[in-house]
């Protein structure tokens, strides 16, 4: 190797932002998708930290596009406007300090800000480092200020354009090509979605936003928000398609040591829990602090009720998962000097949360128990239903776990096994009924590829109790096969296959199987589909047959194609089930690494999938009527 000296002159020194625009991940995650809109959310958060502060009522978002007809992001807000005099230490006005210095802001200390999203300073800065320009407007003093930036670096002084007697701050800026190169199209649903949370977590404060880049203003999208009500609405918007047990939702508030404290909570009579946390308004993901004292007083108290209310037989005591089976949660927290686990805030962690969120709980929660007895009872009951159907089902896996799990309930003579013991290169074919399952284990590659045929309809796991679901043949046998278990005993590095494919008919019955064995993995064992796992295989809808040239078509749209390119008069077959296949056919058309074609499922929206199968597969029968009335007319090749 060549002999190459490391000193001092090898150390850079990366000045003002270029640092961010060095390593832009560091600061927003990724150039991705995610990273762009997240672009907005650091100019957002500002301005809903002067609403925190008092000094901020409305909030508005507009997508429009420049004149090459590119995405640009506007961002007004009513609050105090940015200072524009001259800060003591950089020379220049504290407006630019702001967009050209990172960790430069007022947040470091309580006297302007006591709770805030933006700890580090660094928010505006990031934004105006990684767009290829950015313009702001203060509002402020009776005057307009303005000042532009290219790739954050200042191309124009701050200066007054024009007189005002509002006060408020404008960000316009357009992303950087060069550092979001997959693509700086702003999805206006992701968007929404996030303001009208913001809404919901800021009783009273008015977010809009609105569409602006299509040149017809008729096709303009707007959509506002404001909740006096605040996360009471946020649960029962949550809720609006699920059955709850009890009318109204229990709210906890309180103000302990400086912290405030807001929750709201309702059962449904739904079998999942939707739990989420906040800390100055900003999502903690991986909860925290907050909802871990939610979490355990909610549990020592409803075990201190029943007790003492004798609702319990014999030795029964409630557990975390029992009490939060069909409990739908906000657990939100004010606090002046939050400590995040990274810059991505995921998870909270000051210790003292855990007990004054307990304290809120224990006065509050104990109080409206006593006052409301019938809902008391009816929460506490639903709780000891989820331990009996926890404990059968415990039974029930025990039951299975003393056998070979591919001796227990015939499983062997079920799954048709491949031969390689390495998950990355297995793959597992799960079909329904014994007719496609013999055609995929005659003509699958037995070294790589096992064949689960399922019997009938799988178990819909979204209207099921926990003991009904654990002692369901089919569902046990994915469970033994897939071999991660479920619950707290999943685990992801035990998958005995890297690919599991849904193989089922190409029909409305093949649809239904399907969207049940979804829901099944997307409630039991969602990190397989996290993992990206799970795969649906499609299989050809149509055989053409000219002589002896067999072609294979996986829509209309390519039958069309091959009819014009075959000529002639062909047979055409269309499948109704993977059985109409012999084995050749199936892997050639469906199974064959070089040929098939599968789809990966994934997951890029937690609470819309929740909302859709929520829809799809519970007890509510009204929202799915509604939703196949208004999809009804997209619907092609339904069976009679």
């Amino acid at each position: 190797m060549e002999d190459k000296q490391y000193n001092a002159g090898e150390i850079q020194v990366l000045e003002g932002l270029e640092a961010v625009r060095k390593r832009p991940g560091m600061y927003i995650g990724s150039t991705g998708p995610k990273g762009l809109h997240h672009l907005v959310w650091e100019i957002v958060d500002n301005s809903v930290d002067e609403a925190l502060a008092g000094f901020c009522t409305q909030i508005d978002v507009e997508l429009i596009v420049d004149n090459l007809g590119e995405n640009v992001v506007k961002i007004v807000d009513n609050g105090r406007g940015m200072p524009v005099d001259i800060h003591p230490k950089t020379k220049v006005s504290a407006t630019e300090t702001i967009f050209t210095v990172l960790h430069a802001g007022g947040k470091f200390d309580n006297s302007n800000y006591k709770v805030s999203g933006g700890l580090h300073g660094v928010g505006a800065s990031v934004v105006n480092a990684l767009s290829e320009w950015l313009e702001v407007y203060v509002h402020r003093n009776g005057h307009i200020y303005k000042e532009r930036f290219e790739r954050g670096k200042p191309v124009t002084s701050l200066d007054i354009i024009g007189e005002t007697d509002r006060t408020g701050t404008t960000v316009v800026f357009k992303p950087d090509k060069q550092v979001f190169k997959e693509t700086i199209i702003y999805e206006f649903e992701v968007l929404r979605e996030r303001i009208q949370e913001l809404a919901f977590l800021n009783k009273g404060l008015k977010l809009t936003i609105k569409d602006a880049r299509n040149e017809d203003v008729e096709k303009h999208i707007y959509k506002d928000y404001c909740y006096e009500g605040g996360i009471i609405e946020y649960v029962q918007y949550l809720n609006r398609k699920k059955k709850p047990i009890h009318n109204d939702v229990i709210v906890v508030e309180d103000v302990v040591e400086g912290v405030v404290i807001e929750i709201a909570f309702q059962y449904t009579e739904d079998y999942s829990c939707d739990i989420r946390a906040f800390t100055n308004n900003i999502a903690n993901h991986e909860g925290g602090t907050h909802e871990d004292g939610f979490r355990l007083s909610l549990t020592r108290i409803l075990n201190n009720y029943g007790k003492n209310s004798n609702i319990f037989k014999k030795d029964e005591s409630l557990t975390g998962d029992d009490v939060r089976e069909g409990l739908t949660a906000i657990v939100t927290c004010k606090i002046s000097e939050p400590q995040f686990e990274g810059q991505t805030k995921t998870k909270l962690g000051n210790t003292e949360v855990r007990r004054i969120v307990s304290q809120a709980m224990t006065e509050k929660l104990d109080a409206y128990l006593k006052e409301n007895p019938a809902n008391a009872k009816t929460i506490v009951e639903k709780s000891i239903l989820a331990l009996r159907a926890r404990i059968a089902a415990k039974k029930a896996r025990e039951a299975t776990r003393r056998k070979s799990p591919l001796d227990s309930l015939g499983f062997a003579s079920k799954l048709a096994d491949c031969r390689t013991k390495e998950p990355a290169l297995a793959e597992m074919y799960i079909v329904e009924g014994d007719s496609a399952g013999g055609s995929a284990k005659q003509g699958r590659d037995s070294y790589f590829q096992a064949i689960l045929p399922l019997r009938g309809k799988v178990l819909n796991v979204e209207k099921a109790a926990s003991n009904r679901i654990y002692n369901n043949r089919e569902i046990l046998s994915m469970i033994q096969a897939i071999g991660t278990g479920v619950g707290k005993e999943f685990n992801i590095d035990n998958a005995r296959y890297h690919k599991i494919v849904i193989m089922t008919d190409a029909d409305v019955d093949g649809a239904h199987i399907r969207t049940l064995l979804l829901t099944f993995f997307y409630r039991y064992m969602r990190p397989v589909i996290e993992k990206g796992y799970v795969y649906i295989a499609q299989p050809p809808l149509y055989k053409i047959q000219q002589g002896k040239r067999i072609e294979y078509a996986y829509s209309d749209e390519e039958l069309n194609i091959k009819l014009s390119e075959i000529g002639g008069r062909p047979q055409i077959q269309r499948y109704k089930g993977l059985g109409e296949m012999n084995a050749e056919q199936l892997w050639e058309t469906t199974m064959d690494p070089n040929r098939r074609t599968l789809l990966q499922v994934s997951l890029t929206d937690v609470e819309k999938a929740d909302a859709v199968f929520t829809m799809l597969m519970g007890e509510e029968v009204e929202p799915r009527r509604k939703f196949i009335e208004e999809n009804a007319v997209y619907v092609q090749n339904l069976d009679i």
